[in-house]
């Protein structure tokens, strides 16, 4: 599928929605990155933002925080005074969505997968119980949704959006950015911690594997890879997330045979080896061992 975006106009965005839970968001500052050419990242809390821009109007991928969206929108105003376009959920969490009501009520269209868009609708009710949370307003909805590899052109850029398996969550999708050679990963892959498998809201070991092999597909030897959360990295950090990946599935699946318990393969600390490769990030690793006690202990 192939769209040809028109010329932009300048926006204001609506004043940014109420704080979120009991976080404090007035200190965060967003920092911008020049990537390449007419690409820009922005940093603030939450997930990482990417940014195109040019004269067809912006192309923005993930929205972080409602709270934040005036000082994001500030940030983007620095490189381009365009209408943001086009908005991309990587998936659903709400520090990658949480910005998308004030986006798309200042004119985005908001494009995501099928269950990404029902979970919005419909939230998950809490871990430890209790009621599910309100569904998120209409304007926060993807009025867009994708389930295949889909092309847009815009900016004099070739943008791929990459449907990935189940791996972070159900509703994963990865963005190419063709000609300025940047992959953004979402959080299928940080470089920072270990990988998260959120069973909760439909991701898995075996898709998150396949999601590894889809992103170093998309990635040749140049590439920037901008992972949801940590450094910006290449085509083989991908591959060695991949690999400490398989061979911490490979010895929790030894440990399960010996007869361990979660609680022993957690004491082990199979992730030492590996906590300086992942940026020393604490409970990732234990989190990551208990996802795949979790999972492989239930096809065992």
């Amino acid at each position: 599928m192939r769209f040809l975006i028109g010329l932009g106009i300048a926006v204001l965005i609506a004043a940014p929605a109420a704080a979120q839970g009991q976080q404090d968001f007035s200190k965060v500052q967003i920092t911008t990155t020049k990537i390449s050419n007419n690409f820009v990242a922005l940093e603030g809390q939450g997930g990482r933002i990417g940014v195109l821009y040019g004269p067809d109007g912006i192309f923005m991928v993930d929205s972080q925080f409602a709270p934040l969206s005036e000082k994001i929108m500030a940030a983007i105003r620095m490189v381009s005074d365009q209408k943001i376009k086009f908005l991309v959920n990587t998936h659903v969490h709400g520090d990658h969505t949480g910005g998308n009501e004030n986006f798309g009520k200042a004119g985005a269209t908001i494009v995501a997968r099928p269950m990404l868009k029902q979970r919005l609708i419909k939230p998950n009710p809490p871990a430890n119980g209790g009621a599910a949370p309100a569904g998120a307003p209409a304007a926060a909805i993807p009025g867009y949704v994708i389930d295949e590899r889909t092309r847009m052109t815009m900016d004099g850029e070739t943008i791929d959006l990459i449907p990935l398996p189940v791996a972070h969550t159900d509703g994963d999708t990865a963005v190419k950015f063709v000609k300025n050679d940047v992959l953004m990963t979402g959080d299928v892959f940080r470089s920072l911690g270990f990988p998260n498998i959120d069973r909760a809201s439909g991701g898995s070991l075996k898709g998150m594997l396949a999601a590894f092999d889809t992103l170093i597909a998309a990635a040749g030897p140049k590439t920037k890879v901008l992972p949801g959360h940590g450094p910006i990295t290449n085509r083989a950090g991908l591959i060695a997330h991949k690999r400490m990946a398989l061979a911490l599935r490979d010895q929790v699946t030894k440990l399960i045979a010996e007869g361990k318990t979660q609680e022993q393969i957690v004491a082990a600390k199979i992730t030492n080896p590996y906590e300086k490769e992942t940026g020393n990030a604490a409970g990732t690793g234990d989190r990551f061992v208990g996802q795949l006690f979790a999972e492989l202990k239930a096809s065992s």
